[in-house]
């Protein structure tokens, strides 16, 4: 016998506003709520990601499940990140109504996607979500730099974001979250979603972007944290040359120009026209950076910090 799902086991417009209206639920705008209502969405979601039979898929967000069904209806596992205290008890039983031959594939952690760091099962193999557009960058990096398992990822964000993302050196929107996720993944829009699928319906459209994890990471003596603080440095007065830019960061500007000479960088250059390895190589040169043999390289340089927020959290409107 067949343990497929039934082909009405996926959420339409009528069942999420059910849903929504047992749990008492309506979508704030601070969590960045917009619950897929169009079951062909989702399932061309989970083609675009490739989800495999053997996947083990992370999703973050999951809200009353529409996407969630339809991973399980493919990956061998769905584990399930969501903060919502409703949404959260909600989910489990949804699942175990609507596909209960999967419901024992599928693992819910409640928790802030940006406090996880560890998952309860197999480590993940994809990740595959719609992001709350108000944390959309933060949490896609904090996933990539948590969990190294994740192969390939497939998120749905603001389509101003997902230009973002999958932007190359030289582009106008080339900046921080470009450079990040390049960091670890090759990077490219997959395709748009339009603002009649999502319940309540946004003001901006959507776009997909897939990133494969690269199979060698860029290979450096600079830690993520140096390269990123070159980065964030670089992109804050972005429209400084770089010698300027990273004046700051380097504990003057004469210091920058030797540490961008050192990395074959022209002091005259700006942030959008740089690659992750150009960057990288900068991060390498900092002044005062201990060399692989343990000695200093030159003397005087502040030890690069990265905040949490330096990511950059997109909002709904007026990104970065």
């Amino acid at each position: 016998m067949s343990t497929s799902p039934a082909p009405d086991a996926l959420l339409g417009p009528a069942d999420i506003r059910e849903l929504a209206a047992v749990l008492g639920v309506r979508p704030t705008k601070q969590r960045g709520q917009n619950f897929v209502i169009d079951a062909n969405t989702v399932r061309r979601i989970v083609r675009t990601a490739e989800v495999r039979p053997d996947d083990v898929v992370l999703e973050v967000g999951p809200g009353l499940g529409s996407l969630t069904l339809a991973l399980l209806e493919t990956a061998d596992r769905v584990t399930a990140v969501e903060i919502d205290d409703v949404l959260a008890g909600a989910l489990p039983a949804t699942i175990a109504a609507r596909m209960p031959e999967r419901a024992d594939r599928f693992t819910l952690v409640h928790s802030d996607a940006m406090h996880v760091t560890e998952l309860p099962g197999p480590a993940p193999t994809a990740l595959v979500a719609n992001l709350p557009y108000n944390v959309a960058v933060p949490v896609l990096l904090h996933m990539l730099e948590t969990f190294p398992s994740i192969e390939r990822t497939l998120v749905m964000v603001q389509s101003e974001v997902a230009d973002r993302l999958a932007a190359g050196p030289g582009s106008k929107v080339y900046g921080v979250p470009s450079v990040k996720a390049n960091w670890y993944a090759e990077v490219k829009r997959a395709g748009a979603i339009g603002r009649k699928v999502f319940w309540p319906a946004p003001n901006v459209d959507s776009g997909l972007v897939s990133l494969v994890r690269r199979a060698e990471p860029i290979r450096t003596t600079a830690s993520r944290r140096e390269v990123f603080a070159v980065v964030d440095a670089a992109f804050a007065q972005r429209r400084k040359t770089l010698r300027a830019a990273l004046a700051g960061w380097a504990g003057s500007a004469a210091r920058a120009e030797a540490a961008l000479v050192a990395a074959g960088v022209s002091p005259q250059a700006r942030g959008e026209a740089l690659s992750v390895e150009e960057f990288t190589r900068i991060a390498e040169a900092a002044p005062d950076r201990e060399t692989p043999d343990g000695s200093p390289s030159s003397p005087g340089s502040p030890k690069p910090v990265e905040s949490p927020k330096s990511v950059g959290s997109p909002k709904r409107k007026d990104s970065e």
